[in-house]
């Protein structure tokens, strides 16, 4: 492909309207967290079987996979006159209102369609989630991709600024998480919502549809305020640049691939492998909290609700501490081998909070075991202080690792493909297929894995122990350093301007 020297598509702009276009990611990352906390069980109240719960996961990964590079390659050769990146951001978070209305009332929707209240599975109402599931992950994949590669336009050639806009995003998700999981957390927000509940909703229903409410108006009053006050220019294609549709989109998106250099096929070998770690932690902590911190069951008594509670507010721990490390990351982070050292680091970290929590598992089993002999046939009670302490400071030391997840890799990626001349959309999308894969493979294989050892979430957490292990080596040992920091013109190729 024929390069050619041109000034890099956006100037380097100034850091309040970078602020201002990361801020979307706490509206972004307000209904992640509810996804996150809980959707799990609300899937499993809906009559979906544990092992597969995590089968319904996979349809954020394979949206992911497809629609991410497909934004990215159209964001990139926009010619809307509202600019490249603010068209799909807008887009996307008209569609997230569309998909939290679908699966908050997910229930109600399947009982009017013919759903029995006494049957433990609504299909029905499952079929409806799923859908608001697909919608979801659609659009959250409409919005972070351009987000991000809006902030690697903002910053133009600038090294140093294209890492402090993602620690900035990686800071926002983290805002967007503290209100989400605090949201998640409370029993009683559905009294400010009193129509949520219904016979078809009962109140953990009902406080999810709240949340989701809040996090609407959340992500439209920031997504307003960036895309007014955030201005872009219009992108002009050249003759060689224009079209790009159908095969050519595919054929240029394993052009990127066929094209990648060595320093971005090792960055999304060692992503891939972070995301093995990362996702069934993820996936299933609160569900862990339930079942084998609380030993409650789903449906039955109060334990593991409020194992699912306890568990948001560990999420929301953890999402302070995140918010405090992408701040710090900017710093720890600096020199040539900054980046790949601290994500070595966190790496070898995330593995070790993995493994506690068989510690904590176990220690919470011996209560229940000692309580049933001296109690016989009542009840267990909670687990002891220091048992929920154990478990919710593992919540809150991840944040240290999860801050490197979310800006490092981003950060590499934008930098690299600055520098071999890829477009900014399209190189985030690739990436992004990096996330989605590992995703993917957690989704298929923990519920069958955690079947097979007596349905816990315990084996997935060790899956995810060994993986970051493997991850933290590799960004040590094989992992390229970012060059120095530049504030040059970049190399951009042609078509991708």
């Amino acid at each position: 492909m024929e390069v050619e020297r041109v000034k890099s598509p956006e100037p380097s702009s100034s850091i309040s309207k970078i602020v201002l276009v990361a801020s979307i990611a706490a509206g972004v990352q307000f209904g992640w967290a509810l996804q996150l906390s809980l959707l799990t069980p609300y899937v499993q109240q809906l009559g979906v079987p544990h092992k597969w719960a995590a089968v319904v996961w996979l349809c954020g990964p394979i949206s992911g996979l497809l629609v991410q590079p497909i934004v990215g390659y159209y964001s990139d050769r926009s010619t809307s006159r509202f600019g490249r990146r603010r068209p799909f951001i807008a887009g996307g978070a008209g569609l997230v209102a569309i998909a939290v209305f679908l699966i908050g009332y997910a229930a109600d929707i399947g009982v009017r369609s013919g759903d029995s209240l006494q049957k433990s599975t609504k299909p029905r109402a499952v079929a409806v989630f799923v859908v608001g599931f697909w919608v979801l992950d659609v659009a959250n994949n409409m919005l972070q991709g351009p987000c991000r590669a809006l902030l690697a336009d903002l910053s133009g050639s600038d090294s140093k600024k294209m890492r402090t806009a993602n620690a900035l995003y990686s800071f926002f998700m983290a805002v967007g998480n503290v209100l989400g999981y605090a949201a998640g957390s409370l029993n009683v927000l559905h009294k400010a919502f009193p129509f949520t509940m219904t016979k078809a909703c009962d109140i953990y229903c009902a406080n999810l549809k709240s949340c989701f409410f809040l996090s609407i108006f959340l992500l439209v009053l920031l997504t307003v305020l960036a895309l007014t006050l955030v201005k872009e220019t219009p992108f002009e294609k050249n003759a060689e640049g224009a079209g790009g549709g159908g095969l050519l989109l595919f054929g240029e998106i394993f052009g990127a691939f066929r094209q990648l250099k060595k320093p971005m096929w090792i960055l999304l070998l060692v992503t891939c492998m972070n995301w093995v770690a990362w996702f069934g932690f993820l996936l299933f902590d609160t569900d862990w909290m339930g079942k084998e911190v609380y030993g409650g069951v789903v449906g039955k008594g109060r334990l593991y609700d409020m194992g699912v509670r306890a568990g948001s507010l560990g999420l929301m721990l953890n999402a302070i501490v995140l918010g405090a490390m992408s701040l710090a990351i900017v710093y720890f982070a600096r020199g040539v081998d900054g980046p790949k050292r601290i994500w070595g680091v966190a790496n070898f970290f995330l593995a070790i909070c993995l493994l506690m929590t068989i510690l904590v598992t176990k220690m919470a089993e011996n209560h229940r075991h000692a309580h049933a002999l001296v109690g016989g046939a009542e009840p267990p009670p909670p687990p002891p202080t220091g048992v929920k302490a154990g478990a919710l400071l593992i919540f809150a030391v991840l944040g240290i690792p999860q801050a490197v997840t979310f800006s490092i890799p981003f950060a590499m990626a934008s930098i690299f493909s600055s520098n071999s001349g890829a477009g900014q959309g399209l190189s985030l999308g690739v990436l992004n297929i990096s996330i989605v894969v590992p995703q993917m493979f957690v989704s298929v294989i923990s519920g069958p894995l955690d079947a097979s050892f007596g349905g816990g979430n315990l084996p997935a957490f060790v899956l995810g122990a060994v993986a970051a292990v493997i991850s933290g080596i590799l960004a040590l040992t094989v992992l390229p350093s970012p060059p120095p920091d530049q504030v040059d013109q970049t190399v951009v190729p042609a078509g991708f301007h």
